[in-house]
């Protein structure tokens, strides 16, 4: 047992130290070769039954000091952020009128050629019409990003989705994912900036985007709005880290969702979110008129996306095909 313990948590702690270390890569490196020398000098010492106690004290408070090292990291709002999320959303409200601040609107001619900006737009809730669950595939069915689309009675849609806040040059990693190597974010945006960017713009690897009509109540839509609102309030002001497990793009939501349907239930699909729209469905979160293959049928918005290129009807055209709910849901 003592020796699977030390295995496990020299795996952790390297882990650690790979993707948390505030350092460069040369430094890191340096950083992971000195603990896995530390790692087997330790456990063949303690095999050999050399040194008597003292390998085993020594990795263990090596250890303990890389775990407080770990305990006292925290997250932060201040870094050289990655152009797409270099600002953060915020918003207030005003009884039925929100405004919010750092909309993006980004103009997408590849993923390192774009015009940004950044808007401040109004929307009053009174006139809040619909929500969407959008999903973005890119690495086989069981992973997909989750965005969630508000549609308000003039056309105009605005996307919120839940994002790795990445540094500028950094590259998203799933592993670092569990040893704060990244912090959150909530960015709210133009249907032609976020949906398009992962319809038309992204080629490697290209994306599979599907779009289902959610089935709420003008109630429950609002408190979904708001409750956005409320975590990138949040996080303007309280940063935390993003965690490939509990505090991602779908967690976050069913939290949120939590709000307005406290008996909603834990899913393996909500970590494996590319089976996500089966779970809704179940929960009678989409268009019960339609069995669940006839609405992934009508869902893939890639060749409605294409053909609507930048022009401003591309809302209205990534719905073609896909049916509106009755009114009052």
């Amino acid at each position: 047992m003592k020796y699977l313990f030390l295995l496990l948590s020299s795996a952790w702690a390297g882990c650690a130290l790979w993707h948390a270390a505030p350092v460069g890569l040369f430094a890191r490196v340096a950083l992971l070769v000195a603990w896995g020398l530390l790692t087997t000098a330790a456990l063949a010492l303690t095999w050999l039954r050399a040194g008597g106690p003292w390998p085993a004290l020594v990795y263990g408070a090596m250890f303990i000091l890389v775990a407080f090292w770990w305990a006292l990291l925290r997250p932060s709002n201040d870094r050289d952020w990655a152009s797409d999320v270099a600002r953060m959303t915020h918003g207030e409200v005003r009884g039925s009128r929100v405004t919010l601040h750092n909309v993006r609107d980004f103009d997408w001619r590849s993923e390192k050629d774009y015009t940004p900006r950044w808007e401040t737009r109004e929307y009053d809730l009174g006139h809040l019409r619909s929500a969407d669950l959008l999903l973005s595939y890119w690495i086989g069915p069981a992973i997909a990003h989750v965005l969630v689309s508000f549609g308000f009675d003039d056309g105009r849609h605005v996307v919120f989705s839940v994002e790795v806040r990445k540094e500028r040059d950094e590259a998203f990693s799933e592993i670092g994912g569990f040893f704060k190597r990244f912090e959150l974010s909530v960015v709210a945006a133009d249907e032609r900036d976020i949906v398009r960017l992962r319809t038309n713009v992204r080629q490697d690897p290209p994306e599979q985007v599907m779009l289902y009509r959610l089935a709420l109540s003008p109630e429950a839509r609002r408190s979904l709005f708001l409750a956005y609102v409320d975590e990138a309030n949040q996080l303007l002001t309280q940063p935390r880290y993003y965690n490939t497990l509990t505090a991602n793009c779908t967690t976050l939501v069913w939290h949120m969702m939590k709000r307005i349907s406290p008996d909603l239930p834990l899913d393996y699909r909500l970590i494996l979110s590319g089976y996500l729209p089966g779970y809704a469905y179940e929960q009678g979160g989409l268009d019960d008129r339609y069995m669940l293959d006839e609405l992934a049928a009508m869902a893939d918005i890639g060749a409605r996306a294409h053909a609507a290129g930048v022009g401003d009807d591309f809302s209205a055209a990534i719905r073609a095909g896909i049916p509106a709910l009755p009114e009052g849901r």
